[in-house]
């Protein structure tokens, strides 16, 4: 349904997109992740037709989007961060002006009606948009996309203004539509994309950085990691720790009120018997020790905020972090 080909959109020496490639065939929901100006408004508008690319193609169902607009336009629902409403009509008159607009060859009034019942609007169907609150004003732009019933639906923080019990209604609604629709959905709340998107494409400064389901991010970037609380002196077990054969990096991430300190420990082989035959050593009661799984939160810092060193989960406030071989071997070259 959508083709992206080496797409770069640049302003004057800016470079907003760079060299993007994917493809999304069949239904389905699939997340478009990165941080604020990383380019997904730029490249959720290229594919809209409401910008223009400097370099590569989008095919919208086979049409080029400069080439043939009006039949690839004619494929896609598009609902905005900020949907485009009239204040002054009621929820009825601007659904049939936007049918109008579309020139959709559909019943009118039943297909308005399904739309705004589907989208939970239609017990206001009658109100001034300019009376209603953000969050149904929300689902009115939710509706004028669905209009149609378009095969791709492009939705650009869908959620936003919505309480819980409507966030959890639309996401279980975007869920179902992507039974039967290419649904690309962009959002800041990670456990929504979690919990909705069957894939997940994350840009950064301009490029594709990671595109893959949920588990396979997680799963291709996750570390033997280890979270251990130990009562006993900092330095010295942060010392100790480093010191053991199967450690590859150990950190104090947290110092607490009883005199323990929260360990973070990436593994080289599983260093469970060498911390418990050290610590029963010193004499350091262990308060707790578990296996960590990394969080898609983690995976989407780790890749967009260069907070990380190396893929190692090395907290800022750590005094003395471990480098990794990498950046020893950089700090050897310099």
């Amino acid at each position: 349904m959508i083709n992206v080909s080496h797409l770069s959109k640049r302003y004057g020496l800016f470079t907003a997109l760079d060299d993007i490639t994917f493809s999304v065939e069949g239904s389905g929901v699939v997340g478009f992740l990165g941080p604020n100006g990383a380019g997904k408004s730029t490249t959720m508008n290229i594919l809209t037709g409401y910008l223009s690319a400097t370099d590569g193609t989008v095919l919208i169902g086979g049409h080029n989007i400069l080439d043939e607009p009006n039949q690839a336009k004619s494929l896609i629902g598009y609902l905005p961060e900020m949907p485009p409403l009239y204040m002054d009509m009621t929820v009825r008159e601007y659904l049939s002006f936007v049918f109008d607009l579309k020139k959709i060859r559909m019943p009118k009034e039943e297909h308005i009606k399904q739309i705004c019942k589907e989208s939970g609007i239609w017990d206001v169907s009658s109100r001034l948009i300019a009376n209603l609150s953000k969050g149904y004003r929300q689902r009115v732009g939710l509706a004028q996309a669905l209009l149609g019933d378009p095969p791709l639906l492009i939705l650009d923080e869908p959620t936003v203004g919505l309480d819980p019990k409507q966030i959890i209604e639309i996401r279980n609604f975007i869920k179902e539509l992507g039974k039967e629709h290419t649904v690309l959905l962009s959002s800041h709340i990670l456990p929504e994309i979690e919990a909705t998107c069957s894939r997940i494409l994350v840009v950064n400064h301009g490029r594709l950085v990671a595109d893959g389901n949920p588990e396979s991010l997680c799963e291709s970037m996750e570390k033997p990691h280890l979270q251990l609380i130990l009562q006993a002196p900092r330095d010295e077990a942060l010392s100790a720790l480093r010191k053991l054969p199967s450690v590859k990096v150990a950190i104090c991430s947290e110092r607490r009120e009883n005199g323990s300190c929260l360990f973070s420990i990436e593994e080289k082989d599983d260093a469970r018997r060498e911390i418990f035959s050290l610590c029963k050593e010193q004499d350091w009661p262990i308060l707790d020790l578990h296996s960590h799984e990394q969080s898609l939160e983690q995976v989407f810092l780790r890749l967009t905020s260069g907070e990380y060193d190396d893929g190692h989960l090395l907290p800022k406030n750590d005094p003395s972090p471990v480098p990794s071989a990498a950046s020893k071997e950089g700090s050897e070259q310099e």
